[in-house]
């Protein structure tokens, strides 16, 4: 950060900020370590415990005591030691080196830049929807467990996501409350006179005024850019009032602000990034002012930057259906993006659209997002490994005539910050097994730690859980249930509903309709068998929203709503509304399955379920996403037959009636089957294997090291390298792309012979280069895989050139012959070394 900004608390502070000791309590509220560190918990529920339950905001808890409250318990000596042991705990662990520092103390890397439309970090800062913000927010925090050089950019939200309300007739109501940015744990950047910073950006015809903010993560930043600066018209103020609302001209607006703005606020506060990790097409358009910069730095035209710039943007793809992806007319983009390219950039309109465009001559073709995201970025990946293969097919139009399986979309999947999403009791458990710092940095360890836990003990610690969910949900139903108006009864009714001791199923995600949300309700009759068996009961707690422009999403829900309310569903199922960060703890902590339905493949990942791991609950899931590489019959349970239905009618009844045989004759038997000591044993040991093999394996902390080992370091290596020199690097890369352009279409093969032996196959081919340097290129014998394995690629050596035609030759291979001979067939492809092929260049020429 440069010496000319400074932090600073926001303009309307308490009262109290004099009373000694209120600048430790107000370091403390400000770290969002407090939504997994829990440590500070104590100290905002003795200030307020009921504010405190109510928000778990500890700056609002502290902007809201009294003054005279604030000085009674700083001048406890025991709460404040407290309070100052806790402090100085906090700049101890921001300072003390961490898993990346051991790890990479001679690192080329420095810092990851890491742009999202949306964060979920806490329920104090609402500005997120669910996946996505889910993603990115557990990812930031492990960053700083593990101390990887991650900040966040993204942008805040007057209104954030919709928050939901069901009405009397059972319909989902939409309410846009405004986030006070006075009572988020977040404080203005100021420059070092006190002025607000501030940054302008063109839009046509007028300016848009940004004003920027901080959060504080443990050791991370995140840097929020909002519009609504008293300087813009009233509706440029609103550029930043929802998160996915409105219509495209307002998405792309606000998808300006964060990849133009964001990267040029990391410009003002002399942020550097070697990585720029993009999640999700959103903030794709950092990469076009990450090129500006070097281009302005260095004085090198738009293609160099981007050749320069490029490796070091990496592109996290969420999407599995192409309707996904944010895509804009040429128009909008011509209205809002032309002069950029044309004075800025130095480039024409065509060639900016060319970036987002399968056909760049189709004049009539949207700009689309992802597009934009790849040709910017040196790596492509998906977020699980069945979501990788989804992704090589939604991409493969962007690398016509290269088999789908070389597309360049490799997968690195998702996890959940396990410290967020463990229960108290969880935290002790796990502590206990495996120790304090078991997050902190390898897990090796952590399966063969949780075996050893008792049968006893983990029932237990289940049991607890389910009671605890129990009186959350009657609590949080019977506030849902008076601020709706519902009669005296129906409330009354909400402190009796569901028991502690029966088999809670929870479902709880976006009401979407690929998502299937009412494949239970498919047989509204059998589900209401399994509910009210008295030997066996079965209870199921829902929620969930649906987005306010999504009709069929809304009928999903009033269709649950309806069947709860009838008289002998109700005892047993209860839909919580306004699905956020703190329902969904609840839930994850407590629950005994974790149901999800999507339709395959169309969910990326899902890490709903994921954070039922670390707390005993156990999945049933279609194989789908994370759970189609998780699933093993030892640790839960699958529905479908792991292939692809499309949206049949057929097949979605087919699995209903397959989910409820599976409850029916494995889950709910197998819950109630108990020893002599009330212990269901076979219940216990899969929750055990679901506990011990897949929390480390589904957690952040073993995804955020994998993208420092396996993107961040090489990529700021390559970033380095063709960097230096003002771009050198990335000037020859050029060089050799516009010479291999010029020369491709003329590239020919003569003859290709075979010979085969008992052991191999002996391939000679004729190249013709029409004088291009054969350093340029690779001539590969190639087959396609087999059997799930990885095609063959066997380089070809150039070893006799024809008389008189000293750039053209003869190359030779030899290949197994355990495969016929015609499985092979010989291709040329581009060569140069560190260039990513086909990612950054992707012609090919096959033999005919």
């Amino acid at each position: 950060m440069s010496e000319q900004t400074r932090i600073s608390h926001p303009k309307e502070l308490p009262l109290s900020t004099d009373v000694e000791g209120f600048d430790s309590l107000a370091e403390l509220a400000l770290d969002l370590r407090s939504s997994w560190n829990h440590t500070t918990d104590q100290v905002w529920r003795q200030l307020d415990p009921v504010l405190w339950e109510l928000t778990q905001n500890p700056w609002v808890v502290l902007q809201t005591v009294s003054r005279e409250k604030l000085q009674r318990d700083l001048a406890d000596p025991a709460f404040r030691k407290n309070v100052e042991y806790l402090v100085q705990a906090r700049r101890d662990a921001a300072e003390a080196p961490a898993w990346f520092q051991q790890a990479y103390p001679q690192s080329p890397l420095s810092c990851v830049a890491y742009f999202s439309m949306e964060f979920m970090l806490s329920e104090a800062l609402p500005i997120y929807s669910g996946g996505l913000g889910n993603v990115a927010g557990d990812q930031l925090k492990a960053a700083s467990d593990l101390g990887v050089p991650v900040i966040g950019v993204g942008l805040l939200y007057q209104q954030g996501y919709f928050r939901q309300v069901i009405d009397k007739d059972g319909a989902q109501q939409a309410l846009f409350p405004y986030n006070d940015p006075g009572q988020l744990p977040i404080t203005p950047l100021r420059q070092a006179n006190g002025e607000w910073l501030r940054l302008e950006i063109d839009l046509p015809g007028y300016s848009v005024w940004l004003r920027a903010w901080q959060v504080q993560v443990g050791r991370v930043k995140l840097y929020l850019l909002d519009s609504n600066d008293a300087a813009n018209y009233p509706a440029h103020r609103g550029i930043t009032s929802e998160l996915y609302g409105g219509g495209p001209e307002l998405r792309l607006k606000q998808e300006l602000l964060l990849g133009i703005g964001g990267w040029r606020l990391l410009a003002a506060l002399g942020i550097q990034p070697e990585v720029c990790h993009l999640n999700e097409g959103h903030a794709a358009f950092a990469v076009l002012e990450r090129a500006l910069s070097f281009m302005e730095e260095n004085a090198q035209p738009f293609e160099v930057a981007l050749a320069v710039t490029r490796a070091g943007n990496l592109f996290t793809t969420h999407t599995a259906v192409a309707a996904g992806f944010d895509r804009f007319v040429p128009a909008l983009i011509e209205q809002y993006l032309g002069g950029y390219a044309e004075q800025k950039l130095g480039i024409t309109l065509h060639d900016l659209l060319a970036l987002g465009r399968q056909n760049p001559n189709d004049t009539s073709e949207p700009f689309n997002m992802a597009y934009l995201a790849i040709r910017g970025s040196g790596a492509v990946n998906g977020v699980s490994r069945l979501h990788g293969k989804v992704s090589r097919h939604l991409f493969e139009p962007l690398f016509p005539r290269w088999p789908v399986d070389e597309v360049p979309v490799e997968y690195l999947t998702n996890g959940v910050h396990m410290p967020t999403w463990d229960s108290a009791p969880a935290d002790e458990l796990w502590t206990e097994v495996c120790g304090k710092n078991r997050w902190l940095g390898e897990t090796d360890t952590l399966e063969q730690d949780m075996r050893r836990v008792s049968d006893a003990r983990l029932w237990q610690f289940r049991i607890a859980a389910s009671k605890s969910l129990v009186g959350y949900a009657r609590e949080r139903l019977f506030r849902q249930l008076t601020a709706s108006g519902a009669s005296p009864e129906a409330v009354d009714e909400a402190k009796q509903l569901l028991d502690p001791n029966a088999l809670t199923l929870g479902f709880a995600r976006r009401f979407a309709t690929y998502k299937r949300p009412n494949l239970l309700l498919h047989n509204p009759a059998r589900l209401l068998r399994l509910l009210v068996n008295p030997e066996r009961p079965v209870q199921l707690i829902i929620a969930g929203k649906a987005h306010p422009e999504d009709r069929a999403g809304q009928a999903l829900i009033h269709e649950w709503i309806n069947f709860i309310r009838q008289p002998d569903t109700r005892p047993h199922i209860v839909f919580l509304s306004d699905y956020d960060m703190l329902l969904t703890e609840h839930l994850v902590q407590g629950v005994d399955v974790w149901i999800n339905t999507p339709r395959r493949p169309w969910e990326a990942c899902g890490t709903s379920g994921m954070k039922v791991l670390v707390n005993g609950g156990i999945n049933l899931s279609e194989l789908d996403g994370w759970w189609a590489e998780a699933y093993t019959p030892e640790v839960g349970w699958a529905l479908g037959d792991g292939q692809e239905h499309d949206d049949d009618p057929a097949w979605d009844a087919s699995e209903a009636e397959a989910l409820y045989d599976l409850l029916e004759r494995e889950v709910i038997p197998e819950f109630y089957t108990r020893d002599e000591q009330g212990i269901p044993t076979a219940w216990v040991a899969r929750m055990r294997e679901s506990m011990a093999r897949l929390t480390p394996r589904f957690s952040t902390n073993r995804a955020v090291r994998e993208y420092t080992e396996q993107q961040y370091l090489p990529a700021a290596a390559t970033y380095r390298e063709r960097a230096a020199d003002k771009g050198a690097v990335g000037r020859t890369i050029v060089d050799w792309e516009h010479a291999l352009k010029d020369k491709w279409v003329t590239l020919r093969f003569g003859d290709v012979k075979v010979q085969t032996n008992a052991a191999q196959h002996i391939f000679e081919a004729e190249v013709y280069l029409n004088d291009l340097d054969p350093n340029v290129v690779r001539v590969e014998v190639y087959a396609d895989g087999v059997n799930g394995n990885s095609p063959i690629r066997q380089e070809m050596m150039r070893v006799q050139p024809p008389d008189g035609a000293p750039l053209e030759g003869i190359y030779r291979a030899s290949v197994s012959a355990t495969r016929l001979a015609t499985d092979y067939t010989v291709r040329i492809i581009p060569h140069c070394n560190g260039v990513a092929v086909p990612l950054e260049v992707n012609p090919i020429l096959w033999q005919r």
